[in-house]
Formats: C-alpha cells, structure tokens, sequence
C-alpha cells in the first residue's frame, strides 16, 4: 500500500521554499528631529547676533579700516539666511540611495534609504568661504594671482561636494568627494604656504597672528569633509548628529573666527587702511561728466 505522505516528501524535498515576504523594500527615511530643529534655530540666532555685533564693530571705525569688518559681516549674514531657511524646510531635499543585494535563490531585495540633504548649506559655503579666504589673504598680504586660485578652488571644492550628496551610485558619490578633496588641498596650499610665506614678510605681530587664525581655521576646514564622509557619504551617522557637528564647525569657523579676528586687528598698530575709492569713492577724474564740453566743441 503507497503512503501519500511518503510520496508528497519524495517529490518535494528538493524544492526550495519562497519566503512569503521579500526583506528589504521597507524604505528607511532619515530625517531631522525636534532636536535637529531646534539647533537650526540655535545657530540661526547666534549667527544674526554676531552679524550685528559686526556691523556695529564697523561702524566704529573710519571707513578706511571697515574691509575686515564687512566682509566678516557678510560671512555671517549669509549664513544667517542660510540656517534661516534651513529652519523652516525651505533649504532641504532628499536624495534617494537605492543598493541592490542580489541572492542565489532568492529574489533580488533593494534597501532604499531616503536622506535629507541641506542644499541651503552649500549655496552658504559657496559664498562665505571665499569671504573668509579673502580675509586670511588680505590679512597675510598674498598677492592677486594667489587669491584667485585659492578662490576658484574653494568654489569647486563646493560644487563638487554638493554634487556627491545628490548623487545616488556610490562610485560616481565618492568620485566627487576625491574631486573635493583635491581641491581642498589647493586651498591649503595656497593659505598655509603662500600665506604663510608672504605674512612673514610683514611685522612680526602680524605674521603671528595670521599663523594662528589660519591654523585654527584650517583645522575647522580639515573638519568638514570628515564629517560629510560619515554623513552625506557613508550614512552612518544621523541627520541630526550631522547638524550638530556642521553647526558646532559654522560657529566656531565664521563666529569665532570673526570675533578674533577683528578684535585682534583693531588693537594691532599695523592694521590695513584703505583709502582711494573705498573710501572715498570715484574720484573727479573718474566722474562722468554730461554737458561739460572741454573744447568748446
């Protein structure tokens, strides 16, 4: 007599069970919290403080020593706007990563991670950063052409980097991160060796000065992309952490910095004074003049 039992195992132990849910297509949502928030308003306050202090700094000098004065305000004004719209929700996207796991008998399954990424964040970089360079420059005394290649490379170091947050394939995301990072390199170049070289040519307070606020800030600057390789890059960080740490950096690198800055470079005898047309404007030979005909033409 033939079990039916005994003949279902025969003819069905070599096949392999389908799991009757596939692992893996939950997305996982990273996002700011309560907490992320309210530091973004934290930072927010502080950088508008600081604005003010800076401009009320300025206006208590003749307006032929205001060059570091205005160009520190408008590095924390920007930012000010900046961490304003990052706020409120109006300077943040999401990036969506996708990675592939591919099994010998099981269905392919897709972890999608959807990010918040702070655009606002870079558009800030992009302008305050160059700001800052031109008051260490300005400050060592490095020539034009210098200032222009630090410049430009700051801007793509930038760029680049905001490109590595949205982007979604991982090898494409780094490659714009060593892009970064090779540019960053040119700006340290330029700060810590010319800077350096072209400060000590100058008074000795000065050259002292300048190699201490451009170290403190090269420290910073070393900060960010570390932290953006283990937030933007690898995720292994939250989005919170990450605020934290940017927002820790930002004050410390334009607050703090500005604050050394100026008030260093107000007690010191041999502060820049500029005067011509930023002092006072076009001149009568730069005048254009309607109605004035010189050869009674």
């Amino acid at each position: 007599m033939i079990d039916p039992v005994e003949e279902l195992k025969k003819h069905t132990s070599g096949v392999v069970p389908l799991p009757t849910a596939v692992p893996g297509n939950t997305p996982v949502y990273q996002k700011a919290s309560a907490t992320g928030h309210r530091t973004l308003w934290v930072v927010f306050v502080i950088m508008l403080l600081s604005s003010l202090a800076f401009y009320i700094m300025a206006f208590r000098v003749p307006v032929q020593k205001r060059l570091f004065h205005i160009l520190t305000a408008f590095i924390t004004t920007f930012a000010t706007l900046s961490y304003y719209a990052m706020a409120v929700g109006d300077g943040v996207g999401q990036n969506k990563i996708t990675i592939k796991h591919t099994q010998k008998h099981f269905p392919d399954t897709y972890d999608v991670t959807y990010r918040e990424v702070y655009w606002a964040r870079y558009v800030d970089w992009s302008v305050t950063t160059p700001l800052l360079l031109l008051d260490l420059c300005f400050l060592a005394g490095v020539n034009g052409a210098s200032i222009l290649v630090a410049v430009v490379a700051d801007v793509i170091m930038i760029l680049t980097g905001l490109f590595a947050a949205f982007t979604v394939e991982e090898s494409p995301k780094w490659g714009w991160y060593a892009m970064a990072c090779i540019a960053y390199l040119v700006v340290v170049y330029q700060v810590a060796f010319n800077g350096r070289q072209t400060a000590k040519q100058k008074d000795s307070k000065t050259a002292t000065f300048f190699a201490a606020l451009g170290g403190f800030t090269l420290i910073l600057w070393t900060m960010y992309p570390i932290i953006w390789g283990i937030a933007d890059g690898s995720r292994n960080i939250s989005v919170d952490a990450e605020i934290i740490a940017y927002a820790v950096l930002d004050v410390s690198a334009k607050c703090v910095f500005g604050f050394w800055l100026l008030f260093t470079h107000d007690n010191m005898a041999s502060s820049a004074s500029i005067d011509g047309f930023w002092a006072h404007g076009l001149g009568k030979e730069g005048t254009l003049r309607i109605g004035d005909d010189d050869e009674g033409a």
